[in-house]
């Protein structure tokens, strides 16, 4: 990671979240596959770059987000902040109406330790309820802050920048990086692959999702995937915070999956990934070429499933609206000092939270068994 990386340019983009629709699960899997992406993406990128580089289109955030940022911790760890997009142009109209703009449903914080030995994944569900700072929309208007407000109204008022800054704001770490993905690129993705195998340990029937798989090991395509990721009624609590579970269960087995095909012993198939792969991210502007998307995710390709550790923030159920969810503040700040100080996330940060619990995450496992 260089000097000018870690302190770099994060270009920038941006209506009231309805009730939770095939989109809209889709997005969720779109941001899963962005972890996955910047986990092993860095496997072979760079030999093909010269005919991916024009996929890339990066965005350009650090020119709205000023001075007022958390310190930049020079010390070889990165901080990342992932988000699915549910834009309904070009392909993604499959998935509904363009109804004028694009929502983020799903985020993660990664953060990769000093060594890039190991990763902390911290999934923020989308209906936590957090203080939202001031942020400039898309016409440089101020779209003005709110003490209460949805963690994903972020995005949608003032786009990735409006993301970052409330992120940074809630956990006091700068992001180093920003990547956004296009939901329909992880079914291509999937499909470029030649699928992802994992292990049901019970049946999974759900009308929601139109998913039916028995117990059993299952090879799913990039439309069972998305399948899978959208499952929520029929698996666990029946909560979103149990689908977070499985979405955390099912991109491990990806990140799995991604590291035993042996792309380099295939040039087409290796061709075909980066294809996708640089059509689906938009990252920030120290990422928006194959070179350095390559060299960033080269660092990284040595983390297996087994070295990232995925937590939900640790959140309790909002007294004033069970359909909302609010931050553990001390949990939380156990989580944040954790990350600040380049350590693993102690295990009493998730004790109490709503979060991490139940069974869902048993459900589906990576492989064989």
């Amino acid at each position: 990671m260089t000097d000018q990386s870690k302190g770099g340019r994060i270009r920038a983009t941006g209506t009231r979240r309805k009730k939770p629709s095939t989109r809209r699960r889709a997005t969720t899997a779109a941001a899963w596959s962005a972890a996955a992406l910047v986990l092993v993406g860095g496997s072979g990128l760079g030999y093909v770059y010269f005919k991916l580089n024009g996929n890339i289109q990066g965005v350009d955030i650090n020119a709205r987000l000023g001075t007022d940022r958390p310190v930049n911790v020079d010390n070889g760890s990165m901080d990342i902040l992932v988000l699915g997009s549910d834009s309904r142009s070009g392909d993604n109209a499959e998935y509904g109406a363009d109804e004028g703009g694009a929502r983020s449903d799903t985020a993660m914080i990664m953060h990769v330790d000093e060594g890039h030995k190991s990763a902390s994944v911290v999934s923020v569900p989308r209906d936590t309820i957090v203080e939202r700072p001031d942020c400039e929309d898309g016409n440089g208007d101020t779209a003005a802050g709110e003490r209460r407000a949805m963690f994903n109204t972020a995005y949608e008022v003032g786009g990735p920048a409006c993301a970052v800054k409330t992120v940074e704001k809630m956990s006091g770490i700068r992001m180093d990086h920003y990547i956004e993905v296009d939901f329909t690129g992880f079914k291509q993705l999937i499909d470029d692959l030649g699928g992802v195998r994992i292990t049901t340990t019970e049946a999974i029937d759900d009308s929601k999702s139109h998913l039916n798989l028995e117990p059993g090991t299952h090879t799913l395509d990039g439309e069972q995937a998305l399948g899978l990721v959208r499952t929520r009624k029929s698996v666990g609590d029946g909560s979103d915070l149990g689908r977070i579970q499985l979405q955390q269960a099912f991109i491990k087995a990806l990140i799995t999956q991604v590291k035993d095909i042996g792309l380099l012993s295939s040039p087409k198939k290796l061709y075909d990934i980066g294809d996708t792969a640089t059509r689906a991210i938009t990252p920030d502007s120290e990422l928006d070429t194959v070179k350095e998307l390559a060299a960033f995710a080269g660092g990284l390709k040595n983390l297996g499933a087994e070295d990232v550790n995925m937590i939900t923030l640790p959140v309790r159920y909002d007294p004033a609206d069970p359909n909302r969810v609010v931050p553990l503040e001390k949990a939380s700040e156990q989580v944040w000092t954790a990350l600040r100080a380049d350590k693993p996330i102690p295990a009493s940060a998730t004790k109490d939270s709503a979060g991490d619990k139940g069974d869902a995450s048993d459900v589906v496992t990576g492989g064989a068994e």
